[in-house]
């Protein structure tokens, strides 16, 4: 079965929906997902390298788990949905923040990613995360990584970094920032 995703205006209205792959060559905005994984007590983000194999953005480094409601799915539910299949843990819906949205758009060749991204932050110690159980086609391998070390990285070196990464991570800091 393919994946339709969850095509949408400037406003998040719902307009349509398309196969995945069509919906990038076309580059028609639609809705995505980033969580970030943090652990208040260390002060430090799980970030993944995509698997090199993906469609576009292999061997990146980017938040924990991003991905796409697909139709009937809402937002949330898709953030539950596909932890699993990615990092290979679940959660649960009262552990996830809302801490907002944005859109960005950015061509890879032939596909381009257009997307109204919506961020999640789910707060977990560092223990509680398993680091062995991803799913190999979707991530390369995760690190712990110190949100000062972070930045200096993001600053020095923005091109190893998924094209959507910054954008949700100024998010995340703003209500990292606000719930400190």
């Amino acid at each position: 079965m393919k994946d339709m995703l969850i095509w949408v205006d400037e406003n998040d209205h719902i307009i349509g929906s398309g196969e995945k792959m069509d919906t990038h060559v076309i580059a028609q905005l639609h809705r995505a997902f980033s969580l970030f994984i943090y652990d208040p007590e260390r002060k430090e983000f799980l970030i993944q390298k995509r698997a090199y194999g993906k469609y576009h953005s292999g061997g990146k480094w980017s938040n924990a788990c991003c991905s796409h409601p697909r139709v009937g799915e809402e937002t949330i539910e898709a953030v539950i949905n596909r932890l699993p299949e990615e990092l290979g843990f679940s959660v649960n819906k009262e552990e996830l923040i809302y801490c907002g949205h944005f859109i960005y758009m950015a061509d890879f060749g032939d596909l381009s990613e257009h997307e109204l991204d919506h961020v999640f932050l789910l707060k977990k110690e560092k223990e509680a995360v398993p680091m062995d159980v991803f799913n190999p086609e979707e991530v390369d391998s995760l690190q712990w990584i110190a949100i000062d070390q972070l930045e200096e990285w993001m600053n020095r070196e923005p091109d190893s970094f998924s094209a959507w990464f910054a954008k949700a991570y100024h998010l995340i800091k703003k209500v990292i920032k606000n719930s400190a």
